[in-house]
């Protein structure tokens, strides 16, 4: 599914009320945003990197790369209007209905009082703080920084990096020339140490800088089965689910069949006098899960009102004498709340 997803239908979720005699509203769907946490990695050869088998008997690239890797996945649950879910709802003078309350893209959110559209879900990413990497040139010798040459100047650097070894070695044994007169001084020692061969060291292995992205893949459950969700590419990272070069990370559907399917309605039966063409749904659950291969990035259980069923209500609730207030969940299309009104 393509990453930018649904735009179409993300539209603004005000709320807007308003008395109108016959008003066309829509039933949700659910609709489900996976945050993908993908980390960036890139590379940076050392300066003496062709000198590291040579004088350090190491391997190291040659070149610089970047590569991508997924650290996880998050899912947050949100309404979208389903279009094959339009309604008018009709009053006349038997009925008292004086509010229709509806979000800006439509959906059905309460009769006869003020209700509040779910929001789009917003993950907030706080980057942070980079470790700064250690200098070299802090660290090399006038020697070092004088070498006519990089092979010398790798000599030298390789010298001195098994130096460090030694004196850390020796540290460590008891038998150093200058011994720590405690532990905190120990430490503290040891640590200089450690900052000195990594700094060096960098000369030959080079950096790595990593950083995380945070990118919303909008996807909408229309039936059970398997699909490709999105691809992940060690290269290039996050790419269209179409992109061949990314590896698929397949998104499952199952529907727990939590709602049984109603009976059809018997061919001879009347037309209720009652029905003003409120509908409201009775969500089902469903299993979302993905997974990359064999292994499961992410498992969740949401409500689905598109797996669901629609149920009609009366418009006997809504009587001259006795009316009520209805509100509805503005995730699933379920009634939330009814409270019965009485008119003196």
């Amino acid at each position: 599914m393509n990453i930018k997803g649904l735009l179409l239908l993300l539209l603004p979720l005000s709320v807007s009320a308003q008395s109108v005699e016959g008003t066309d509203y829509y039933l949700p769907k659910t609709a489900l945003r996976f945050t993908v946490k993908v980390e960036r990695a890139q590379y940076t050869p050392g300066r003496l990197a062709t000198y590291a088998r040579r004088f350090l008997r190491t391997d190291v690239k040659q070149d610089p790369t970047t590569s991508y890797r997924l650290l996880g996945i998050d899912m947050a649950p949100y309404a979208v209007p389903d279009t094959s879910r339009h309604f008018t709802l009709i009053t006349d003078k038997k009925h008292t209905v004086n509010k229709v309350c509806r979000a800006d893209n439509g959906q059905l959110l309460a009769i006869n009082a003020d209700a509040t559209a779910m929001g789009m879900p917003s993950a907030k990413f706080t980057p942070g703080r980079k470790p700064t990497p250690p200098n070299p040139h802090d660290y090399m010798t006038e020697d070092m920084l004088n070498a006519g040459s990089n092979a010398k100047m790798a000599e030298l650097t390789a010298q001195e990096i098994y130096d460090i070894r030694d004196s850390r070695n020796q540290l460590n044994r008891g038998e150093a020339d200058f011994m720590p007169k405690d532990g905190t001084q120990m430490a503290i020692m040891l640590g200089n140490l450690d900052k000195q061969e990594a700094a060096l060291t960098q000369l030959f292995t080079g950096t790595t800088v990593r950083d995380t992205t945070w990118t919303d893949v909008d996807f909408v459950p229309t039936k059970e089965g398997q699909q490709v969700l999105f691809r992940l590419s060690q290269w290039s990272g996050l790419v269209d689910a179409d992109d061949l070069s990314g590896e698929p990370y397949v998104v499952t559907v199952t529907d727990k069949h939590t709602i049984a399917q109603p009976q059809p309605a018997p061919e001879n039966q009347k037309e209720d006098k009652n029905d003003i063409g409120l509908r409201v749904s009775q969500p089902s659950r469903i299993k979302v899960s993905v997974a990359h291969g064999q292994q499961v990035i992410g498992s969740y259980e949401v409500s689905a009102p598109q797996f669901g069923t629609v149920e009609s209500l009366s418009g006997e609730l809504f009587g001259k004498k006795q009316s009520a207030k209805l509100i509805l969940d503005s995730l699933t299309g379920s009634v939330k709340t009814i409270e019965a009104v009485t008119f003196n």
